[in-house]
This record gives structure tokens, sequence and C-alpha cells, in this order.
């Protein structure tokens, strides 16, 4: 894929979820950003929290972020995988409105620090108005591309990420900065959607639309697993979710996506 290629999705991506961080959480959306019922490419407002509830978010943590974070977006719910530990230093690779952010922030706690990086100046808005109304001292959200972290080498305890690693055209590079970021023995723990069968040529030749809405952007577990230890990973693991069919069915009503892809869960460790 070019250059050229590579600047176009990034663009079409930032302005998609531009649209979704400027939704009216009154139940309106002026930006026409819900472009399904359900999953990563956006719900309507009166639908987040059933949304998030199918991707395995609890009631409780649904009740704990502030109004306003949760969006609905996502394929599954990197928390419960992550085991984050009271002090630690938590990296959210595309943060959104921070939903991740402040759930980890909880399990951090006070002497722990949650860093949420996200591309789309109006998420990063977002985020940071909704942390200052929730009083989240140990969050804070920088603007920034996933390819190029604002992170220094060797800071970072965790990664986490929610349905956002499909959407970027480098993701071996993705990788690597993530690699560069952790401490020795810091660990990868994500939510992402990989392909299960070879996308039909329509799908995977829309880099506008279907790239945005977490379909044809999607890798194989192989080649996921080929691009982490090319990075330097080790204990590298890849679970997929067969319950995810339920909701990815609904993210291209008619086109049968939930054949070829699947929610998984992604974890490694930096040696």
């Amino acid at each position: 894929m070019s250059e050229t290629n590579h600047d176009s999705i990034r663009k079409n991506v930032r302005e998609h979820y531009k649209e979704i961080a400027l939704l009216d959480l009154q139940g309106l959306d002026p930006a026409g950003a819900a472009c399904s019922a359900d999953g990563c490419c956006g719900a309507t407002p009166s639908s987040f929290d059933i949304v998030s509830s199918r991707l395995g978010y609890s009631n409780e943590e649904l009740s704990t972020a502030p109004e306003g974070a949760n969006l609905g977006l996502g394929c599954g719910n990197p928390q419960a995988i992550a085991a984050l530990k009271p002090g630690e230093i938590v990296l959210d690779l595309g943060s959104g409105a921070g939903f991740d952010c402040f759930l980890a922030s909880r399990r951090v706690g006070e002497s722990g620090l949650v860093i949420g990086v996200d591309m789309t100046p109006e998420m990063v808005r977002r985020a940071r108005g909704n942390a200052v109304k929730g009083n989240y001292v140990n969050t804070e959200f920088r603007l920034g591309e996933i390819e190029h972290l604002p992170v220094a080498n060797a800071t970072v305890d965790v990664i986490i990420s929610n349905c956002v690693i499909n959407l970027s055209p480098d993701k071996l590079q993705v990788f690597r900065e993530a690699y560069r970021v952790l401490k020795p023995g810091g660990r990868l723990a994500i939510s992402d959607v990989i392909t299960t069968a070879e996308l039909p040529a329509e799908i995977r030749n829309d880099l506008n639309e279907l790239y945005s809405g977490c379909i044809s952007g999607a890798s194989s577990a192989a080649e996921i697993t080929e691009m982490l230890a090319q990075s330097g990973f080790s204990d590298i693991s890849i679970e997929p979710k067969d319950e995810s069919v339920s909701f990815i069915k609904d993210w291209l009503p008619g086109a049968n996506v939930e054949n070829y892809i699947v929610s998984a869960i992604i974890q490694a460790v930096k040696a």
C-alpha cells in the first residue's frame, strides 16, 4: 500500500471519528456519524450502554465512567484481560472519548497513570473534558498517531486498545512503537478484529467507509502473530471470540461480514 493510500486512509478515519466525537448525547446525531446500530463503527446515542454490554462490559463499569465517555465503540473489553494493578502506567491506543482510560484509572489508582493517545482532535478534546468532569487526575490525553506515539521509550507497563489497530494502514509500525514504549516485561492486552477468511474484493478494496468501520482493514491471526514477533514480542496469544458474531453481523447488515471477521483477544509480552 502506498504512502498516498496511507494518508488517505488516515484522513478518512480521522473524519469519521471526528463526526462520532461530535455526537449529541441527548439523542441527536447532527453530524450523521452513526453508520450502524452496533459496534466499532459507531452506535446511536441511546444504545451505547446496550452495545457495550454486548461487548463484555459490566453494569458497574458502564455506570462509573463519566457521561459522554462511552460512545458505543469497540469490539471487546480490554479491561477484562489487562489484569491492571495499582501503580501501573497504562497506555490506550486510540483512546477516543476516554471510556477505557477512565475504567483503567480506577484500577491503577492514584499512584498509577493512564495515558490515552488519539489522532482525532475532537476526540482528545472530548476526553479531556470528560476527565475534568469526572475529576480523573491520574489520566491524561495526548494527540498523536499510534504509528508515532508521543510517549518516551520504556515507560509503560501495559498497553490496551479496543478495535483500533485494524484502522491503521501500517500495523507493523504500530506494534514496533508499542514495543518501544513498553518497559521490559511490559504487556500488550488488546481487543481487535481479525479475519477468519479472505475478505471479498468489494469489501477488501473499500478504503473509505468499510475501513473506517473496522472491516476492510482487519488482518489474519497469522499476520498479526508475524508482525508482533517481528517487532520483538514474545508469549504471543490470539484468542478468537466466536460469540462476537452476534454483534459483528450488524456492522454491515446483509453483507455477511461475520463470515470473514471475528473479534479476538490479542496478548503479548516485551521480553
